[in-house]
């Protein structure tokens, strides 16, 4: 029987703490997915559900976007995507009566993970203009209150329209679809918070904004370089994959600030082997400081290059462009500099270019320790010039490897949701719809936030996410959020942007992947794209969890109608009743999903689902502005630290999905019962004058010299790299300025945050 929601929240000011474990998965991963799993939905629903995660006639996991194997296990789930889906099948309903019980006031008092464990959104909202209390709407009333909003602005480009990457390609299409012909390009989604760095350097040096990889080329690799990354709990899948790439004799480095379990020995809860004893992954760890990769991988450069015999030079001359400016730089880098900018000893770097010289076939895969540094985007820029200089893309085993976050945040931006749309995407858009789609750019989150703060943006609008918790400079974010006309949010559950709302507020409550889509022409299935450019179907087999849900195709088709009017000719009402009908459009649009329809049902003879053309790693053909693949020249950057301060890195607990608060332990790494930790070197503690289990305000020093501030955080010696910290997100969001943004990107430089430490009040508390 599944328990019911908290009604308090826990406190979170006295976290206990034990020392980190050395290895993930195992018998203790089980145990927690499965307890988690009983709470939020019993236990016959936790059978049922849970195997149909991401199997061929089942449900997608609305957790991460890695790729499943062509042989699943019957449970092919990770814990973290036990607990998504346990979140989002839960029996626990947020009703009306609930909202009637609790003002806004109320909520917004309340933490993420108390709003999160009330459970599933059971009908339309609506917060008018000085009201205290969200009360019930109908949906054409709220459909009626955003056309209101709409037709009083000045300029479409008023409007902003936010997509979270739990969207599918269908609503995203429609969604994008609806905003270029109410008429603006203001299409920001969490992209701009994670990988735009990496998409920015490789459509640049490549010629297309993904990865190059798919799962079998892991499998064929002699070296795996993982940089910036702990797939341990943030994509507890991918260890599987290192696991098997090790059984065939890859060799793997990983490269990161933090030691981290999953990376050091996973027990693989598959086989009796794995649970008892697991495999050991990392052959090299590079403990690097924070923000010093771009200066690991040019010296490597400049070190393959001296190697006689090392490059390769077909590839160079056929492939490439740029390489003499490149190998010019890269041969003036500094050995005494790139120690300074890692932290690394001579001999870790030399021992990696020993792996690096034994390896034909290399890959190198990074997240968020890459992509949030205001040089993010000439970092993996360095990365793509490691890569070309022994042939290592367009060749099976090798290549780049980019591990995206939220389940479709991958599939949102190839089906249009992006601010600086290509023109040939326009002109396909209009073609199809006889529509002209508006050229200028739009806001990414940063530029959104600043509109909406200076009064440019009146309307926000989001499908899916926590805009408010995943964005940066939270007390600057709040009061932009705050100075909207009307703020929107489709949602399955309750989070803290439903309680910072605009002048009036709607909360659109939709279907979850689990649920079943009954429309007009039958039950619906959604397509989803993984983080290796595989599409395929999704269909949820759960009855809704309340009579009262939309769809996101049947939110948007409907909103559309309402606000587009006879203005619009495209057949929003047909695209309702039968998503096949917008995959056929898809398919006239988007190149790489022709015959959409019968090559993800697999009715075409094939197996269902399929794999999107990647020109490099397919012909090895690089559509880049010079027609080949771009090596590139940039000075060596790293963070710079003055005396007696540290450099902050947000990052995820291990019972945390993105802003989702699934509970407050944090169990690879010793952390129970609260999130309110700093994780700081010991010898850095005892420099600053802090003891374990000190209380310390966080404070961030930046450029404008405004004080931000984040109280009552707990002091945990950590084996961290000297000089560097770490604390959760979203309550260290605060810190992150919202200018402080990575070049050529925007994206928030959240892995780079200087702070200095302070006695806090909480600490004097205790101590009295």
């Amino acid at each position: 029987m599944a328990s019911k929601p908290p009604k308090a929240d826990p406190v979170q000011d006295a976290p206990r703490v034990a020392e980190p474990q050395h290895a993930a998965a195992g018998l203790p991963a089980v145990g927690h997915s499965l307890r988690m799993a009983r709470q939020q939905m019993g236990v016959k629903r936790t059978a049922l559900t849970l195997l149909r995660v991401n199997q061929k006639d089942g449900f997608d996991c609305p957790g991460c976007a890695w790729p499943e194997p062509e042989h699943r296990h019957a449970a092919e789930f990770c814990e973290n995507g036990a607990k998504a889906v346990a979140e989002e099948a839960t029996l626990r309903r947020v009703t009306p009566e609930f909202f009637a019980a609790h003002s806004v006031a109320d909520l917004a008092g309340r933490s993420g993970y108390w709003l999160g464990q009330q459970g599933r959104l059971t009908h339309p909202m609506y917060l008018p203009e000085g009201g205290e209390r969200y009360e019930p709407v109908t949906w054409e009333r709220a459909f009626d209150i955003i056309a209101e909003e709409t037709a009083a602005l000045a300029s479409p480009d008023e409007a902003v329209f936010y997509t979270s990457g739990r969207t599918s390609n269908e609503a995203a299409f429609l969604y994008q679809l609806f905003a270029r012909e109410l008429g603006t390009n203001n299409l920001p989604d969490c992209s701009n918070m994670c990988h735009e760095s990496s998409g920015s350097a490789l459509s640049e040096t490549i010629g297309i904004g993904k990865g190059s990889v798919l799962l079998e080329d892991l499998y064929q690799a002699d070296l795996i370089i993982v940089a910036g990354q702990n797939p341990g709990t943030n994509h507890p899948r991918m260890l599987s994959a290192l696991e098997k790439a090790k059984a065939g004799g890859a060799k793997i480095i990983s490269v990161n600030p933090l030691p981290e379990a999953g990376l050091e020995r996973f027990k693989n809860p598959q086989t009796p082997q794995g649970m008892v004893k697991g495999a050991a992954l990392t052959d090299l760890f590079l403990q690097i400081r924070i923000g010093g990769d771009q200066a690991l991988f040019r010296l490597l450069n400049k070190l393959v290059l001296e190697t006689e015999g090392a490059l390769d030079e077909a590839f160079i001359a056929e492939h490439t462009h740029g390489f003499e400016e490149f190998a010019q730089t890269a041969r003036a880098a500094d050995w005494d500099e790139t120690l300074t900018a890692t932290g690394l000893t001579r001999a870790q770097i030399e021992e990696a270019l020993r792996m690096v010289l034994a390896s034909r076939r290399t890959i190198v895969c990074w997240a968020m320790g890459l992509t949030q540094h205001k040089h993010s985007v000439p970092t993996i820029r360095e990365v793509v010039n490691f890569l070309l200089l022994r042939g290592n893309i367009g060749r099976p085993g090798a290549g780049v490897c980019p591990v995206r976050g939220h389940s479709n945040v991958q599939g949102d931006r190839t089906m249009g949701i992006f601010e600086r749309p290509a023109p040939a995407f326009l002109d396909a858009l209009e073609k199809e719809f006889g529509f002209a789609p508006p050229r200028a750019h739009g806001f990414d989150v940063v530029r959104a936030i600043r509109a909406l703060r200076d009064g440019e943006a009146k309307l926000f609008f989001a499908m899916g996410g926590n805009f408010v918790s995943a964005s940066p400079d939270t007390d600057v974010t709040e009061a932009a959020m705050r100075r909207a006309r009307l703020t929107v949010h489709v949602s399955t559950k309750l989070n803290r942007s439903h309680v910072v709302t605009g002048a009036r507020a709607l909360i659109l409550p939709t279907l979850g992947r689990t649920e079943r889509d009954l429309q007009g022409g039958g039950e619906q299935f959604v397509t989803v794209e993984d983080s290796m450019g595989m599409v395929h179907a999704s269909r949820g087999r759960l009855a809704p969890a309340s009579a009262h849900l939309l769809s996101e195709p049947a939110i948007v088709c409907r909103l559309a109608r309402r606000v587009l009017g006879e203005n619009s000719a495209t057949p929003w009402e047909e695209f309702e009743k039968d998503y096949a009908t917008i995959r056929d459009r898809i398919a006239r649009v988007i190149p790489g999903f022709e015959d959409f329809n019968a090559r993800v049902t697999g009715s075409d003879g094939r197996p269902a689902g399929f794999t999107l053309p990647h020109a490099p790693r397919d012909e090895r053909r690089f559509p880049t502005a010079t027609g080949k693949a771009n090596f590139t020249a940039a000075p060596v950057e790293y963070p710079k630290l003055p005396e007696g301060r540290l450099l902050l890195q947000t990052l995820r607990s291990h019972d945390q999905y993105n802003t989702t608060i699934y509970g407050l332990d944090d169990r690879y790494r010793g952390i129970r019962n609260g999130r309110r930790v700093v994780l700081v070197n010991a010898e850095d503690a005892r420099a600053l004058g802090f003891a374990e289990g000190a209380y310390v305000d966080l404070v961030s020093e930046w450029k404008d010299g405004v004080e931000r501030r984040a109280p009552g955080f707990r002091v945990v010696l950590y084996p961290t790299t000297r000089g560097c910290a770490a604390a959760y997100y979203p309550e260290t969001n605060v810190l992150v300025p919202l200018d402080a943004t990575a070049d050529t990107s925007n994206t928030p430089a959240s892995k780079s945050v200087v702070v200095r430490l302070e006695q806090s009040g909480t600490d004097r508390a205790f101590a009295q």
